[in-house]
């Protein structure tokens, strides 16, 4: 028996999300006189990760930081050709200290010469990507092969308080590098696979307005009300002519009741609170978490494609940034790279590698995987107490203020 259906509204593609992959297929069906879409958006903003939020007048950035690279990034020339991009600039170089919790400042030589071993180990790990030759054995994971190449380094560093300092250093560069990638622990990241991913030339660039500037000059090109907002998808009901391996007894086409006749047909209909939309076809860009936490669509997907939707991995990684009334960090200070000791109590604030300046009253911290998930259960009272503590330990500064307001980045978490 067919299932009835209120009236609905119908168009050619529709879009779920208006993140920048829903907002990058939006402009491209534009661009070819495609303009009888529409696209579906849960929250009540469009940008997806890019979302920006102010303390008192001052911008932030809670997902998105930078444009990574220039050369051949379709981001950078949009903001460049939106006038967004001030290339009179010139950024200073960040003065970074490291220091243990016990407030010792690691000399800058030291630091400087560690983490150049450091980005050697990495790159060695990309050139397994070619095929060229294989890792060791037993060794399948950047985690496992940066290991070996630190523990084979640090067998020549004769000082033992030289090789400990510098044993700490790569344990926070290993932990910078789980919010770089987005997993809990760098043992995640395939080691074969690292060299996948290259950097485009240029470096990163921030945009003076932040990075969600680059939003408006994507959206203005698009059709007026192109863009439903608050529109959560509940359900996709696709054709199920194709074989979508699975052991379904269901009919091969989807049978709907208009008019009180059964029809069958091959559109695609996309149920969005009390609302249906139809269209001849369907770009979906939810994100990988909620592929793999709902189940969306009806009949269900290819098994294939679950396989491979099960075999994708995502992380946490949240931002913390504490606002204060005064500045206390001296001009020469940017960033504090916290040297935690091997014997700490496993808490979940040791997994913060730094804290690094926006600007005179505001610093921002990272974490990433199960200690950040720990975080964002917890008040942010609590949150900016810790970090306080943090922050009085390392830099051996009892004065240090508490914030007197704390933003993170709990909804930013990459699913």
């Amino acid at each position: 028996m067919g299932e009835s259906l209120p009236e609905l509204s119908k168009h050619k593609v529709i879009i779920v999300g208006a993140g920048i992959a829903g907002l990058a297929a939006a402009t491209h069906l534009t661009q070819h006189d495609m303009n009888d879409y529409i696209v579906l958006e849960a929250q009540n903003r469009i940008g997806g990760r890019m979302c920006s939020a102010k303390i008192n007048d001052q911008h932030i950035e809670l997902g998105a930081n930078w444009i990574h690279g220039v050369l051949g990034n379709p981001m950078y020339e949009l903001a460049m050709a939106s006038g967004l991009v001030d290339i009179t600039h010139r950024p200073k170089l960040p003065s970074i200290i490291a220091t243990t919790s016990d407030g010792t400042k690691v000399p800058f030589q030291l630091l400087q010469q560690t983490y150049g071993a450091y980005m050697c180990f990495l790159r060695r790990c990309e050139d397994y990507f070619t095929g060229a030759f294989d890792p060791p054995p037993g060794i399948h994971s950047v985690g496992e092969h940066v290991q070996l190449e630190i523990a084979i380094y640090l067998e020549k560093v004769q000082n033992s308080s030289i090789r400990k300092l510098q044993r700490l250093i790569f344990n926070c560069l290993l932990k910078r590098e789980t919010c770089i990638s987005g997993c809990n622990n760098m043992s995640d990241i395939d080691l074969v696979e690292l060299g996948s991913y290259k950097e485009l030339q240029g470096g990163n660039i921030s945009l003076p307005r932040g990075y969600s500037s680059i939003l408006d000059p994507i959206h203005s090109k698009l059709p007026p009300d192109c863009v439903k907002l608050n529109s959560r998808v509940t359900k996709i009901k696709w054709p199920s002519g194709i074989d979508n391996g699975t052991d379904s007894e269901d009919s091969d086409k989807t049978v709907i009741e208009v008019g009180g006749e059964d029809v069958t047909d091959e559109t695609v209909y996309v149920h969005c609170g009390n609302k249906i939309y139809a269209a001849d076809s369907i770009i979906c860009t939810l994100p990988l978490g909620v592929l793999k936490s709902n189940d969306i669509f009806c009949p269900k997907l290819p098994r294939f494609k679950e396989k491979s939707i099960g075999r994708l991995l995502y992380g946490v990684v949240d931002k913390i940034f504490l606002y204060y009334d005064r500045p206390f960090l001296g001009k020469d200070m940017d960033e504090i790279l916290l040297l935690w000791d091997n014997d700490e109590t496993g808490d979940w604030s040791e997994k913060i590698y730094s804290f690094s300046k926006v600007n005179d009253t505001l610093l921002l911290g990272w974490i990433s995987g199960n200690e950040a998930e720990i975080m964002e259960k917890l008040d942010d009272i609590i949150i900016g107490n810790k970090c306080t503590e943090i922050l009085r330990r390392f830099l051996n500064d009892p004065c240090i203020p508490y914030p007197s307001k704390l933003l993170d980045g709990k909804p930013m978490n990459l699913v």
